[in-house]
């Protein structure tokens, strides 16, 4: 499969500090993949190397088979972190401005705006200025902006952030029909669900460099321990006590509960019947959040070691 990106050994450094650090991917043409990681991890900057907004200090890029994404600009739809629209220009301006700097003209144009804009609800706003619009009605238009003249490639620096539910959604969907008309869709996201729900492929990073990368199955694999769940009435937090938990996240209403494999979760639901009613049990693979979460702390030295499986959890012998 032909890749519409190509990183290999990127390394980019402001003074002493690493922002980069031998960064190797490949992102498959028509896929969406998700670009993650914590605050400072790298993931913006990334974004600009390719974006040629800045450039590596060493390390090779490759952006729908050409080195700079300055050459084909026009066959890429862009939408950066820090966002800005003019305020005073309407919404049929604007997306006509920004239309033409990328080669759209005429009776094209106007329909293209006329169906996008009725596609993400704002026909009624279409001849309002921009100042009008509330924060979510902008971030729609910016993305609008930035898929309007129908791209090969979108790079998305933080969609979500700051959407309703409403909003993400709509969004969602609009990232899914781009999936569908062969455009490849790169963003980066601290919305785990997101990412989960949308991605074909998911890259963690953290301090610059690549923690893992694969679809998300293949990443939960790196990980044998499951959840087990429960939600009821009662005092579930002894559950946290019990020989070989990993982690325990103790609520009102349940709790969620990691375990290794060797632990057979059966023990967890005996003692949770002991200390109260269950109306749901259920054991499930980590989600990415937990797995997100646990690289970050293994590459950062790591969480305090789980307890020694060596009881059940109603104190005879495993």
């Amino acid at each position: 499969m032909i890749n519409a990106i190509e990183l290999t050994d990127i390394v980019k450094r402001y003074g002493d500090f690493v922002a980069v650090d031998r960064l190797n991917l490949a992102i498959p043409t028509g896929r969406i993949v998700g670009f993650l990681g914590p605050n400072g991890a790298g993931k913006t900057t990334t974004i600009r190397m390719l974006m040629s907004i800045i450039y590596p200090d060493s390390g090779s890029i490759r952006v729908l088979g050409h080195p700079r994404a300055i050459d084909v600009k026009d066959r890429i739809g862009y939408l950066p972190e820090e966002r800005g629209l003019y305020r005073k220009m309407t919404v049929d301006a604007t997306l006509r401005y920004f239309g033409k700097l990328k080669g759209l003209r005429g009776t094209e144009l106007s329909a293209r705006i006329g169906e996008t804009l009725e596609r993400i609800e704002l026909a009624d706003w279409r001849y309002k200025r921009v100042e009008a619009l509330s924060k979510g009605m902008s971030q729609k238009l910016q993305f609008v902006v930035t898929i309007l003249h129908r791209p090969e490639l979108v790079i998305l620096d933080e969609p979500f952030s700051g959407l309703d539910p409403i909003n993400m959604e709509m969004l969602k969907n609009l990232v899914m029909d781009l999936r569908r008309e062969g455009t490849t869709v790169v963003f980066s996201t601290h919305q785990m669900e997101q990412a989960q729900r949308l991605c074909d492929r998911l890259v963690l990073i953290n301090r610059g460099r690549k923690l893992i990368e694969g679809t998300l199955d293949e990443i939960r694999a790196r990980f044998s321990s499951r959840m087990v769940v429960i939600e009821g009435e009662g005092d579930f937090a002894p559950l946290e006590r019990i020989e070989g938990v990993i982690d325990a996240e103790i609520t009102d209403g349940g709790a969620r509960i990691e375990v290794p494999k060797e632990v057979d979760p059966d023990r967890i639901l005996r003692r949770a019947i002991e200390l109260g009613r269950i109306s749901r049990f259920e054991v499930q693979r980590l989600d990415l959040h937990e797995v997100f979460v646990k690289l970050v702390q293994q590459d950062q030295g790591g969480p305090p070691p789980a307890r020694p499986v060596a009881e059940t959890a109603g104190g005879g012998a495993a």
